[in-house]
This record gives structure tokens, C-alpha cells and sequence, in this order.
């Protein structure tokens, strides 16, 4: 039970995350990116400041966390620039999905079966009408490269979160050291391949915000669920997160609910659900 908690928390943080993204537009990826890592990997510091020995981990174990951490967030604030919000979340939130469909190819002791593969395809479609269905009353609709890393993305959060449980045992408060060297990564590319950007007030209360949040609290309450529960059953109830993500970014930018936009939440929810039935 303790598991699901976790879980819930980060989701409902990672709910905000693409109304904030979308807030922030107009920031560079790479200095968004960077800046909002680094406020979230603050979160650790109480705890390490006692115990140095929290960040002594393996540079393989490093590597996994800058790979999740750096590579989901850069590529989703990259598709939410290129391919309409609302779907382009969408298909960024197939990575629920992932964690069903791939945890038997990530994990010992789990199988893939061929409910798994029918959720996949589902899934997968519902993707699909959120695409297609861009066209209607949106005019930067239609197929965009966006949706792209939308999906690579969703593989990379997904792998992440399986790969943490093949590597060698770390503690919770090693996330902030992910965080704080992704951070990092990212300023140094912002420096190297971006224009120098002033930002204003209200783009530092947003950032603070975004780094406190989705960007900080929830990883820590996510790998604190996967140390606990079971990978499927989390990736489960992840797909609460696509519910409470699309309706709040649909608030945020004043979309209408539209055919398409339902079908595909149904198909992709639905997907999840189809995934349980072959634990």
C-alpha cells in the first residue's frame, strides 16, 4: 500500500508537468531543463549534508540517472514546442505502457504474454487518433516531428525506471545528485548551443515551482514506489497521470474536449488496464 502512495504523489506532480512546460514555452529547452533539475536535486541536500556516503554510487548507476532524468525531460519540452500540447502529452504518456509491456524484458522472473502484446497495439492506436485527430479545430494540427521525441521520451522514462531495478541498490537521495549533474549537463549544453535568454520574475517562480514539483518531489517519491511495489502495478496506476495531465493542460490552453482527444485517452487508458490481465 505504502508503494501506491509514492506513486500517487509523483503523479499527481507529474500532473502539472506539461501545463508548466507549456507556461514556459518560450525558455530555451536546454536552460529549462537545467535550471529546474537543479532546483529539484536541492531537495537532497538536508540528507546528504548528514551523510556524504548517499552519493557514493557507481558511475554505471550515475549514467542511468542523467539517461532518465536529462533525456526524458529534454525530449518532452522539445515535442511540447513542436507538435500541439494536448497530443503530443498524449503520446508522451505511452510510457506507463512501456513499463507493462517491457517489464518482462527488463525484469527476471516476468513474462511476456500475448495480452501484453494486444495492449502494445492498443496503446499504440490510441497514440495514433491523438495524432490524427490534431487536425480538427487546431491550427498547428496534423502529423508535426514533435511527436517524435514525444515518444522516445516515453521509451526513456519508461527503461529508466525498470533499469533502476537491475542495478546495484542505491539510496532515495541519490536522485538528487541525478538530478544535479543532469542539471548541470543541460546549463553547459544551453551555454554551447543556445542563445543567452533573460528571464523575467515570473519565469523564476515557475521554474522554482517546476523544480520543487514534477521536476523534484516526484522523483524521489517515484523511486521510493518502485523500491516498494511491483513495476507493472505502478506503471498501472500511472496511467492516472495522462487523465489529470491532459485535462489540466486542456484548461491551461483553452482546448475543447474533442472526439479525438477522448477516443485516444479511452484507447490508451484502456491499454493499461488490458496489460494487468497478464501478470
Amino acid at each position: 500500500m505504502s508503494a501506491n502512495v509514492y506513486a500517487l504523489g509523483a503523479i499527481a506532480l507529474w500532473a502539472t508537468l506539461a501545463s508548466l512546460g507549456v507556461a514556459l514555452k518560450h525558455v530555451p529547452p536546454f536552460l529549462l531543463t537545467g535550471i529546474a533539475l537543479l532546483i529539484g536535486s536541492l531537495l537532497a541536500l538536508p540528507f546528504v549534508l548528514k551523510d556524504r556516503r548517499l552519493w557514493a554510487i557507481p558511475a554505471t548507476t550515475l549514467t542511468l540517472g542523467v539517461y532518465g532524468l536529462f533525456g526524458f525531460h529534454f525530449l518532452l519540452f522539445i515535442a511540447l514546442r513542436h507538435a500541439p500540447a494536448v497530443e503530443a502529452n498524449l503520446v508522451n504518456y505511452l510510457w506507463p505502457l512501456f513499463m507493462v509491456v517491457l517489464a518482462p524484458l527488463f525484469l527476471k522472473n516476468m513474462h511476456l504474454r500475448a495480452v501484453h502484446v494486444a495492449a502494445a497495439l492498443l496503446g499504440f492506436a490510441g497514440a495514433a487518433v491523438a495524432i490524427l485527430g490534431a487536425r480538427e479545430g487546431a491550427a498547428d494540427g496534423g502529423w508535426s516531428w514533435g511527436y517524435l521525441p514525444a515518444l522516445a521520451s516515453a521509451f526513456i522514462w519508461a527503461s529508466y525506471s525498470l533499469l533502476t531495478q537491475r542495478v546495484a541498490p542505491f539510496p532515495t537521495a541519490a536522485i538528487g545528485l541525478f538530478g544535479g549533474v543532469s542539471g548541470l549537463l543541460s546549463l553547459g549544453c544551453h551555454w554551447l548551443l543556445e542563445p543567452a535568454t533573460a528571464l523575467s520574475g515570473r519565469d523564476w517562480t515557475l521554474l522554482a515551482v517546476m523544480g520543487l514539483g514534477p521536476l523534484g518531489a516526484a522523483f524521489f517519491l517515484w523511486d521510493k514506489a518502485l523500491k516498494l511495489g511491483d513495476a507493472r502495478q505502478i506503471g498501472i496506476l500511472s496511467y492516472l497521470t495522462p487523465l489529470c495531465s491532459t485535462a489540466l493542460l486542456m484548461l491551461v490552453s483553452g482546448r475543447v474536449l474533442s472526439w479525438s482527444i477522448a477516443l485516444a485517452a479511452a484507447m490508451i487508458i484502456g491499454a493499461a488496464v488490458l496489460g494487468t490481465r497478464g501478470k
